[in-house]
């Protein structure tokens, strides 16, 4: 009898161990209703704050952990020793992209510039149409209303398609979220990208290289 192919949610969350406590109380609600459905939880691979909090609280729950962190970081001891698979990469950018070939999905919840880069990325190589993996920003606290009014700025103007905009769900509970995962895997959407967006994500990456 084949194995049967679990699905894997990626969490991008903060690592300060200065914020709230109901930052972390909502990772761990992330993390174990992961478990409870049976999916596995790619994190950034670290143990502390919301980071360690939704891969700790996966596994309560019975939950397939697994954690990508560059060498970097290592020498800080705060790598998630006890994920079941703890991937270690060269720098950062190695990182992000094991996470994304790991990744079925992803929820970003309230972050620091780290948790932006991340959402960003995966974000606008969705309105490429680079991947076609849902993308959840999970905000009970308004704390990205910001991003969403520079957002809705930068549309206005122009710098931004509109559909492009839609590419994320925007949810204030966990139960949204997971219940927006489950509905684009059913029925994804498809988004397509204009010429000149194309066109400057290939200036962008040989400026990268």
């Amino acid at each position: 009898m084949a194995e049967e192919i679990v699905k894997t949610i990626c969490v991008f969350c903060a690592s300060s161990q200065d914020i709230d406590d109901k930052y972390l109380h909502l990772a761990s609600e992330v993390g174990a209703e992961i478990a409870k459905k049976k999916y596995a939880l790619v994190t950034g691979g670290g143990s502390i704050s919301m980071m360690g909090a939704v891969a700790e609280s996966a596994r309560k729950f019975g939950g397939k952990t697994i954690g990508v962190i560059p060498e970097g970081l290592l020498k800080f001891e705060v790598a998630d020793e006890a994920a079941d698979e703890l991937i270690i990469t060269k720098d950062m950018r190695a990182r992000k992209g094991v996470m994304d070939s790991y990744s079925d999905a992803f929820i970003a919840l309230p972050g620091g510039i780290g948790t932006l880069e991340e959402l960003i990325e995966v974000w606008t190589a969705r309105s490429l149409g680079m991947h076609n993996k849902p993308i959840i920003i999970l905000d009970p606290w308004n704390d990205y209303a910001g991003l969403k009014a520079l957002i809705d700025e930068l549309t206005k103007k122009l710098f931004i398609r509109q559909a492009a905009t839609l590419v994320p769900y925007w949810t204030t509970s966990v139960k949204q979220a997971l219940t927006a995962i489950e509905n684009e895997w059913s029925e994804p959407r498809e988004i397509i990208a204009s010429a000149s967006d194309l066109l400057e994500a290939e200036l962008d990456e040989v400026n990268e290289s």
